[in-house]
């Protein structure tokens, strides 16, 4: 009996630790990057810094999951984030007395006419026309970069009214040592933005509907549920979000930059992936991709504290791909 109990408490530490290796290695990681760089990654202002950093990655993370628990793929979100923030820039030159709070409309609404039609793209292809979701957003990918560099004329935007940063470069609670201040605005707009679509994800009907496509999308018609506009509408919010990265990354650089983003679809696919949400669809959360973003974060700025090699984070991030899908292939192995 002794010997019974000894295994069942075994088996549940295992079942512990794998359903929540993400956050094992979140906190191996930070304890890991404080000793290996003397204390310099718990300074206030790195880890200030490190929400900043987070803050791209965390909203192309959160639309992108929506999609995986989907059981799709979108490789478009670093493109048309790239196109957002050049289209909300070259809007930004054209009024050179823009207030901060003038800005912020700049913002959102060239990322929502984004959004919705690079999403509604890809959403059609997919849910109407039966494409491939990799090839879909594969199209909308060469689309979006190809009207980035054409918008553009080929080179960043610049002569953008310096308020346009508020929201992106722009902090508040100044003290003594920090005239500057210390809360980004851009953390703050993530952290809400983030919200809004977890609780969309987690507390409507939209939300179960998406779950239950993602799951078996034959079976979940068959209940009731319109699936493709299910799929469709989840192809929108995560472009909306993605173009809302792109508009905050143009903020914080103050231009438009045609090339902004490049590749930044592999992190978010990275960060969803480690979070937890299956790449068969199905499961999955917004607030467990933040661990995942949490940990990629992490990695690239404990790194550049300790002066690696910039390349040697595409090679841990593409282990951690793949250390991610393995985790997944063996979570679903044993439910079967």
């Amino acid at each position: 009996m002794a010997e019974k109990n000894i295994g069942t408490k075994h088996s549940g530490a295992k079942e512990f630790l794998m359903k929540n290796m993400v956050v094992v290695i979140l906190v191996g990681l930070i304890l890991g990057f404080g000793l290996g760089t003397g204390g310099k990654f718990f300074s206030a202002t790195n880890l200030v810094n490190l929400t900043t950093q987070m803050a791209i990655n965390a909203m192309l993370s959160a639309g992108l999951t929506y999609v995986i628990i989907l059981g799709g793929i979108d490789i478009s979100v670093g493109s048309v984030a790239a196109l957002a923030g050049v289209v909300s820039t070259l809007i930004a030159v054209q009024i050179p007395g823009l207030s901060k709070l003038g800005s912020i409309p700049i913002l959102i609404f060239p990322a929502l006419i984004v959004g919705l039609v690079c999403g509604g793209f890809n959403g059609f292809m997919i849910s109407r026309l039966n494409v491939v979701p990799m090839i879909a957003t594969l199209a909308m990918q060469t689309i979006g970069r190809g009207l980035c560099f054409i918008f553009s004329g080929g080179t960043a935007v610049s002569g953008i009214p310096k308020t346009y940063s508020f929201i992106g470069a722009g902090r508040w609670l100044a003290t003594e040592g920090n005239p500057n201040g210390w809360i980004p605005n851009i953390t703050i707009f993530v952290i809400i933005m983030v919200a809004i679509v977890h609780v969309l994800l987690s507390k409507t009907v939209f939300g179960r509907h998406v779950y239950a496509t993602g799951s078996n999308q034959q079976v979940a018609h068959l209940a009731g549920v319109n699936t493709k506009n299910v799929v469709f509408t989840g192809h929108v919010i995560c472009s909306i979000m993605a173009a809302m990265a792109g508009v905050l990354n143009a903020s914080k650089l103050c231009s438009g930059q045609p090339a902004a983003c490049d590749g930044y679809e592999m992190y978010a696919i990275a960060a969803t992936v480690l979070g937890g949400t299956s790449l068969t669809g199905g499961s999955g959360s917004v607030a467990r991709a933040m661990f995942g973003v949490a940990v990629i974060a992490v990695i690239n700025n404990g790194m550049n504290l300790m002066h690696i090699n910039s390349y040697w984070q595409k090679v841990v991030i593409g282990a951690i791909i793949l250390f991610a899908v393995i985790l997944d292939m063996a979570q679903k192995k044993k439910k079967v």
